[in-house]
């Protein structure tokens, strides 16, 4: 029986998201296989997370090919990107805290993601649409938290799934709109 990489995958991110000292052992019983088989695989827990950290690069870009983020208002384009990113928010949820990534020189994947979506915030600044006094780096930032803890309260039952986009939309965008002043 062939091993299904992405079904380990996603077990050990949501395994280490809850539980970030998970041994090796764990992840193995996590992902329904044995620990001989997962050391085959990926030969200990930095080879693991560098798998993660490709498989969440792919599904990132991915994510924000299918939102289009070119299309539209800006607001527009947030609420697709969220809506979009949500089948892989458990995976980036683990990423997003994983230190080990941070340590050394990030993949250039991270930089092309956090181009793309700063764009949009640009763009969205420069219509008029988001205020100018939060940078589009800082609205990234305040982007991946809010997936990242959404992804964690969902896991644990603390929030519904269905509620993922609305939540994290309204809360970013609540606070990015201009606002007219009075």
């Amino acid at each position: 029986m062939a091993l299904d990489r992405e079904h380990v995958l996603r077990s050990a991110a949501a395994l280490l998201t809850r539980k970030s000292t998970a041994t090796m052992d764990e992840v193995a019983k996590a992902a329904g296989i044995s620990r001989a088989t997962l050391h085959r695989h990926f030969a200990g827990r930095d080879a693991l997370v560098r798998a993660l950290e490709a498989l969440g690069i792919a599904e990132c870009e991915a994510a924000l090919t299918r939102a289009r983020l070119d299309e539209g208002p800006a607001s527009d384009a947030v609420r697709r990107l969220v809506r979009e990113i949500r089948p892989a928010a458990g995976l980036l949820a683990f990423l997003y805290g994983e230190n080990q990534l941070w340590e050394t020189e990030a993949d250039p994947g991270w930089s092309r993601i956090d181009a793309r979506i700063g764009t949009v915030f640009v763009r969205g600044q420069q219509s008029g649409e988001f205020r100018i006094d939060l940078s589009p780096v800082w609205l990234t930032e305040a982007l991946y938290g809010l997936i990242a803890s959404c992804a964690w309260a969902a896991q644990d039952g603390r929030v519904a799934p269905k509620d993922f986009t609305h939540m994290i939309v309204e809360l970013l965008l609540g606070g990015a709109l201009r606002r007219e002043e009075s």
